[in-house]
């Protein structure tokens, strides 16, 4: 075991009181980039599951006074139950990161190894999901021999790349989604799962190939342990697709009236300015109103990827003046960036 959950949690805060044990609990890994996400997430399943009982768990690197007390008024307004566990993210520094997975994607082994003993199953999902239907069926599945319940991403031809991509042709039947994970805690500790996904991305020879990281490497090792669900469960969701459509009339549309939960993937997210106007960001949006963050405004485009797609976004949405202002801002950032990538060149 490469950590001890408990050391890494240095403090925990909790909102709301405590349920009754059949209740369903779902943990978030978050850092401060995800928590509007996450909160809107949380208030999402509280609106579809009126009768169903939740605890709610956020591992992060990041809270403040603000966040506290909008998460009290969540819990009390929808008389849940919500735990902080603030995470010193130290020992995990030394695994791989890129511009869009942070260390937070790897928060999800501290959730299993830190509720090992404490409950038998948990549901771990990404912050960028939202919830428009019963999450019932959750709390009774069993596993049988299984890990984990999963849902698969995209296709076979993308099964068929992930599966040469990583040497492992048996992927070619199958490689799910790690943005939703229905654990076993008992049999995930029982595999040792988290020492062997930690020994695989400390080994830099191998992580070369890890293009999604945890997700890679959880597809290797819970190989033939893992049972698909129906893809309502993660629907997947590029609000960037947008832009392959020049109205919303015939367009993009892939979440249906069965879909349960909808996970925004990509750089674009329904949190994002830019993404208000399309109808794929309306649960988003209804959740958002029904929360303490309500009046929090949408996010603007601060890193480059995010003002280039914001550029674009305006564009499509014929708003052309502030397409070109965030295109030049775009062009401004790179050039800045190249100048400081030169002169710190230069200094070494």
């Amino acid at each position: 075991m490469y950590f001890n959950a408990n050391n890494i949690i240095k403090k925990r805060i909790r909102f709301g009181l405590s349920h009754d044990a059949n209740q369903l609990n779902i943990a978030y890994g978050i850092d401060k980039n995800f928590f509007l996400g996450c909160a809107v997430s949380i208030t999402s399943i509280l609106l579809a599951n009126p009768n169903l009982d939740f605890s709610f768990h956020i591992f992060t690197n990041y809270i403040n006074d603000d966040l506290e007390l909008k998460l009290e008024q969540l819990a009390d307004k929808y008389n849940t139950n919500i735990t902080i566990y603030l995470v010193d993210d130290n020992s995990l520094s030394h695994l791989p990161t890129t511009k869009n997975w942070t260390i937070a994607t790897y928060f999800r082994f501290i959730v299993a190894d830190y509720f090992y003993e404490k409950m038998d199953k948990i549901l771990y999902l990404d912050a960028d999901i939202i919830c428009k239907g019963s999450l019932q069926e959750l709390v009774t599945l069993k596993f049988d021999d299984n890990i984990a319940y999963v849902v698969t991403e995209k296709d076979l031809i993308w099964w068929s790349k992930c599966a040469t991509r990583l040497n492992e042709h048996k992927l070619s039947s199958g490689y799910f989604n790690a943005g939703f994970l229905l654990i076993d805690l008992n049999k995930w500790k029982e595999f040792s799962v988290n020492s062997k996904a930690l020994a695989l991305l400390s080994d830099s020879n191998l992580s070369e190939n890890f293009t999604h990281l945890d997700q890679d490497v959880l597809n290797i090792i819970l190989l033939e342990k893992v049972k698909y669900l129906d893809r309502k469960y993660n629907q997947q969701v590029s609000i960037n697709y947008e832009l392959k459509y020049k109205s919303s009339v015939n367009g993009y549309s892939p979440i249906l009236d069965e879909t349960i939960l909808i996970h925004y993937i990509g750089p674009t997210k329904p949190w994002h300015k830019w993404a208000r106007d399309y109808k794929c960001s309306q649960y988003f949006l209804e959740a958002k109103s029904a929360s303490p963050w309500e009046s929090t405004p949408l996010l603007s485009a601060i890193t480059a990827t995010q003002m280039r797609y914001c550029a674009k976004h305006k564009l499509h949405q014929k708003k052309f003046f502030c397409s070109i202002f965030y295109y030049f801002k775009y062009f401004l950032y790179k050039i800045k960036i190249q100048k400081n990538f030169t002169f710190n060149r230069k200094i070494r």
